[in-house]
C-alpha cells in the first residue's frame, strides 16, 4: 500500500479561506492518505481569552494542567471536528482521531532535563494495524496533536513528531511519503526571498547550510525529522506551501524534496 502522511500547521488552520482551499486540495490528493494537524496559534488565543497565558521555551509550549485542557478542547475538538465536517462536505469519508482513540498513538510524559515541559508527550508506539485497517476500509484519518500514555493521561505532542512517527511506523510494511506543509515555499537559501528554494537536499548539503547558518531556528527540527524518517524507511519527504501539495503529488518540482534513493543511507 502506498500511503501519504500530510501535516499542516497554524498558517493554514487559523485562516478559514486558506483552510477551505487546502482541504479542497487534500480531497483531490491521490491514494491512501492521513492528515495530521496541530493548531497552536488558535490554542494560545483561546487560552488567553480564558486567562491562561501561553508559556513558551525555545518555541516549545509548556503544558500545565489548564493548558492541557485547552489544547485538548481546541485540537481534538474544535479544529479536528471542523476539519472532518468540511472533508465530509467534499465527499471525503474522514474520521477524526487523537492518539487515545483506538490506542492509535502511545506516548510517555517527557522526562525533565533542565526544563519541565509539563504534560508533553514523546511518541513511543503507533498502532499501525488500526491505521491500515481504516485506510483499507475507505476512511481517511485526521489525527490531531493529542496522544495518551495508556494509563489514563492525555499528553500534548508535537504534530511534526506525530507525522514522522506515523510515517516511519507505517513504512515498515508500506511505501510511505511524508509531506510537511508550512508557511514557506520550501527550504530557502535566503528566508526573505521566497524564490530562493533549494529544490533537492541531502545530508551533506544540510550540514553545510547549518554550518553557514543559512538553515537555523524552526527549520532545523523539521529537517531533522525529515532525515530521521528517511533513515527509518520513509520513501521521500517534501517540505513546502500547502497550495503546492498537488504539484508535489504529481512529481512536479515545487518546494523542497528529500529522496532516499538520491544518496546512500547505509
Amino acid at each position: 500500500m502506498k500511503i501519504s502522511i500530510i501535516k499542516i500547521g497554524g498558517n493554514v488552520i487559523d485562516f478559514p479561506e486558506k483552510l477551505d482551499e487546502f482541504l479542497s486540495l487534500f480531497s483531490k490528493f491521490p491514494g491512501y492518505k492521513i492528515l495530521v494537524h496541530g493548531g497552536g496559534i488558535m490554542a494560545s488565543r483561546f487560552g488567553e481569552s480564558m486567562g491562561v497565558m501561553p508559556e513558551m521555551v525555545d518555541g516549545r509550549r509548556i503544558t500545565d494542567k489548564d493548558t492541557l485542557d485547552i489544547v485538548t478542547m481546541v485540537y481534538a475538538g474544535l479544529i479536528n471536528k471542523n476539519m472532518v465536517a468540511k472533508l465530509q462536505a467534499l465527499k471525503v469519508n474522514a474520521i477524526g482521531m487523537c492518539g487515545a482513540d483506538g490506542n492509535l498513538i502511545r506516548s510517555i510524559k517527557r522526562p525533565v532535563k533542565g526544563i519541565d515541559y509539563g504534560y508533553v508527550g514523546d511518541v513511543q508506539e503507533v498502532n499501525t494495524t488500526l491505521a491500515s485497517q481504516f485506510l483499507e476500509g475507505g476512511l481517511i484519518p485526521v489525527v490531531n496533536a493529542i496522544t495518551h500514555d495508556r494509563k489514563g493521561q492525555l499528553l500534548n505532542t508535537n504534530a511534526d513528531s506525530i507525522a514522522s512517527a506515523l510515517a516511519t511506523s507505517l513504512a515498515k510494511d508500506h511505501q510511505v511519503n511524508l509531506y510537511f506543509c508550512f508557511n514557506k515555499k520550501g527550504v530557502l537559501v535566503d528566508e526573505k526571498n521566497e524564490n530562493s528554494i533549494i529544490p533537492l537536499i541531502n545530508e551533506d548539503i544540510y550540514k553545510e547550510l547549518k554550518k553557514e547558518n543559512v538553515i537555523h531556528s524552526g527549520m532545523i527540527p523539521k529537517l531533522d525529522n525529515a532525515f530521521e524518517a528517511l533513515h527509518k524507511g520513509v520513501n521521500h519527504v517534501w517540505i513546502g506551501k500547502a497550495e503546492n501539495l498537488l504539484l508535489a503529488a504529481k512529481g512536479k518540482l515545487s518546494g523542497t524534496t528529500i529522496e532516499r534513493q538520491r544518496y546512500d543511507l547505509y
